[in-house]
């Protein structure tokens, strides 16, 4: 409104330096049509309602989703153009990750009638495994001369999350009850009593319970029974998702695979009836949304852009944990964790040992899923094994060089159980595809 009344002050002090009554005409003529334009454009907007059907869905990949919106005009006159928009992530349909693909008119020019219903009506096909915003809607409505626009948002978004697969893993000993290899700790935190591995002198303090007496009748002094360590059984699934391991060129592909096979090592463990449980640096993206926000009354239509935008810079540093636990609802609860993670660039994997180590019980195993291996990570890992940590890592799709520099570093911490995991496809061979095979069942701690 300023800018039009600028321009007529700058048309009127010409007619008057001119002395031009045309062009003092003109300046009438267009403050005329600047008001009446105002005047048709203003509060239309304060009558239409706008309401979505569902606020929070959950899918699985390969799943669709019908969205509908419906708004309504409450006045008893027509509104000669509004112009809807449901918002989506523009990342979301970028066809090169392939999150999500919308089928139908997400987009409409309309006429609303007096007391008039219109529908957006579109389906979304869920390509890829995440959490995404759908909405809000963006309302836009003006004068007949396109001289004067208002913006509103209506229909709060609902957020559609997007599960990743699980992926039966062959080659467990399913039998033994072994999915991931029973570990002998090299510190006895525990002992089997079901189990005996010697006998011993007796030394002061030893319980009363432990002494042999047919060894101690035979031999004339006291003997002692000396117990196998206790074995573990279930895992810690370590995933880093900083964002320095997952370099554009090969993503998302690697991201998926590494939240693919940390859903179904959990999913394997689960149906075993083992603990398990999940840390990982990545961000979630629900916080994410909730503090990015939008803004609900926009003067122009840049200002809609960020309430459906995606910020990719995070320094999240507090890691994400789901304790380790023997539930039915586990395998559910990692699966709703690992769907909604993003990556991050504010805590690397040694950050994230250190900052999670209390929250990783010894009686597990820890499976760390790695994009690459840093001095500083396999440093890291390799102190968690001298801390009488049972560690396995399994290494997402590396190139050659890049595997065997990984395998030195490992080797040098004296981690040996080391598996590469290609591709999706061989997903169900995980187990199989152990590096180091002096470790039949893998994850043993000499």
């Amino acid at each position: 409104m300023i800018r039009w009344l600028v321009v007529a002050g700058l048309i009127l002090a010409a007619a008057l330096v001119l002395e031009s009554g045309l062009l003092a005409y003109s300046m009438y003529a267009l403050l005329a049509l600047v008001l009446i334009s105002r005047g048709l454009a203003a509060g239309k907007l304060d009558h239409l309602s706008a309401r979505r059907n569902g606020a929070s869905i959950t899918r699985e990949i390969g799943g669709t989703l019908k969205m509908r919106v419906t708004v309504s005009n409450n006045a008893a006159a027509p509104i000669p153009w509004v112009l809807l928009e449901d918002l989506v992530a523009r990342e979301a349909l970028d066809p090169r990750k392939g999150s999500l693909k919308v089928k139908g008119r997400r987009v409409r020019l309309v006429m609303m009638a007096p007391k008039g219903t219109i529908s957006l009506e579109y389906t979304i096909e869920c390509l890829r495994r995440g959490y995404f915003q759908i909405g809000p809607l963006v309302v836009e409505n003006g004068d007949l001369f396109g001289l004067y626009r208002k913006f509103r948002v209506m229909a709060p978004p609902a957020f559609l999350l997007v599960l990743p697969r699980v992926v039966p893993l062959a080659g467990y000993d399913i039998a033994s009850r072994r999915p991931i290899g029973e570990i002998r700790l090299t510190h006895r935190l525990f002992e089997d009593v079901t189990r005996m591995a010697g006998i011993r002198g007796y030394a002061p303090g030893d319980p009363l319970n432990r002494i042999h007496w047919k060894a101690t009748a035979r031999s004339g002094t006291l003997q002692c029974r000396v117990f196998e360590p206790s074995c573990l059984a279930g895992a810690t699934i370590l995933l880093d998702f900083h964002a320095e391991g997952y370099p554009a060129q090969g993503e998302p592909a690697r991201g998926d695979l590494a939240v693919t096979a940390a859903a179904s090592l959990v999913g394997a463990l689960c149906e075993l009836r083992q603990q398990v449980g999940l840390v990982t640096n990545g961000r979630d993206a629900r916080d994410r949304i909730l503090s990015e926000g939008y803004v609900l009354e926009p003067t122009k239509r840049s200002d809609t852009a960020g309430a459906n935008a995606t910020v990719k810079a995070s320094d999240r540093l507090e890691p994400q944990v789901l304790p380790v636990r023997r539930s039915d609802d586990q395998l559910a609860r990692a699966r709703e964790l690992l769907a909604r993670l993003e990556k991050t660039d504010g805590l690397p994997l040694e950050q994230l040992l250190a900052a999670g180590r209390d929250r990783i019980p010894r009686d597990t195993t820890l499976v760390a899923l790695l994009p690459r291996v840093s001095m500083e990570a396999a440093a890291a890992l390799g102190d968690m094994r001298r801390q009488g940590y049972a560690v396995g890592v399994i290494l997402v799709m590396m190139e050659p060089g890049e595997l065997a520099l990984s395998l030195a570093r490992l080797a040098a911490e004296r981690i040996h159980d080391v598996r590469h995991l290609e591709s999706e496809e061989r997903l169900p061979e995980l187990c199989l595809n152990q590096v180091d095979r002096s470790a039949p069942y893998g994850l043993v701690a000499e």
